[in-house]
């Protein structure tokens, strides 16, 4: 039995234009200690979708699904106080930009003590401040924060994108939640502090079990950490599998483009040569495209791709699109 079940989640928003489908009838199971990808260009519905599943989302966005469901309870059927505690005992998230989500005018050490759960078996009130202290500083130590001191006198605004990160995780495992999200947690970070985050999420996975919805633009950081990949493009699932197949052999050309985009698939790279890209840019919510949603941008288009492809499945594969790259050609039986 899955701990996240999503069916069929459709996510409105209320816009100047009026409103608008960002997340259309999107589908995703995550086991006990899976680490799930998710994949897309900015705008393409990821965030949104985290923030559906926490249930923070603002008085704009309209979620309804066939089914949403944590461990078996309907997380849409919830109170807001019943959200709010299964989020910060069950579920926890890094955001994509930690300095705007921690208080500038509150040091660290005040905002990680807040976050620490209240020790148990502790009656007097200082006792409890140390024990909860001494929790924040193994935690910042397992995040590979050295040192400590300096991290909790300082104020947000005085750390680096790295040391912010690696703060809003050590808050997000206070708790050990069972799922954490993470979205885009290394944006913006060194090529050596990215690796470590990476490094740092593989250990929780293997270590404490945690599962892992890993949200980027990168699928070729995704791949090397997660089981399973889920590709989103325009609000739309493109293409969903086991990570492994899903890059040796992708379906649908959007999976392809993000492929070859990375430099890490090419051989050699001469000086000067074009990168490989998708030509145009991501449509806005309000000017769509008819039918597949790639059309405008995709090198195989023909005339059937103006009519709405459907979702297929080939050796546990799914894939939004009329003609796949790498379809499986069954032999006619003698």
């Amino acid at each position: 039995m899955p701990i996240l079940d999503i069916r069929n989640l459709t996510i409105e928003l209320d816009t100047p234009h009026g409103r608008m489908v960002a997340l259309d009838r999107f589908s995703l199971k995550l086991g006990e200690g899976e680490i799930h990808g998710l994949v897309g260009e900015s705008g393409s519905g990821k965030s949104l979708l985290a923030k559906a599943i926490l249930g923070i989302a603002d008085r704009r966005t309209h979620v309804r699904a066939d089914r949403l469901s944590w461990n078996g309870l309907n997380l849409l059927e919830m109170t807001a106080a019943e959200r709010r505690a299964l989020m910060g005992r069950e579920i926890a998230m890094i955001f994509q930009e930690p300095t705007s989500c921690l208080d500038p005018a509150a040091r660290i050490g005040t905002q990680l003590l807040e976050a620490m759960p209240e020790p148990e078996g502790e009656r007097w009130w200082w006792r409890k401040r140390a024990a909860k202290r001494a929790h924040a500083i193994r935690l910042l130590h397992k995040v590979g924060v050295k040192q400590h001191s300096k991290i909790l006198k300082a104020f947000p605004w005085e750390l680096t994108d790295g040391q912010a990160h690696k703060v809003m995780l050590a808050m997000a495992l206070a708790h050990q939640p069972r799922l954490l999200i993470a979205d885009e947690p290394t944006t913006g970070l060194e090529t050596a502090t990215q690796a470590q985050i990476y490094r740092l999420l593989a250990k929780l996975n293997q270590l404490r079990g945690v599962a892992i919805l890993l949200i980027s633009h990168d699928l070729d950081s995704v791949a090397r950490l997660a089981n399973k990949i889920s590709v989103l493009y325009c609000g739309q699932l493109m293409e969903s599998g086991r990570a492994k197949q899903l890059l040796k052999k992708p379906m649908h050309p959007y999976t392809q483009a993000l492929i070859q985009s990375a430099l890490t698939t090419r051989s050699k790279l001469e000086a000067k040569s074009p990168l490989s890209t998708l030509p145009g840019g991501i449509p806005p919510m309000h000017h769509l495209p008819v039918g597949c949603r790639l059309g405008p941008r995709c090198p195989y288009a023909r005339r059937e791709c103006v009519q709405p492809p459907r979702i297929r499945t080939q050796v546990g594969q799914a894939f939004r699109c009329h003609y796949p790259l790498n379809p499986i050609i069954k032999e006619p039986q003698p």
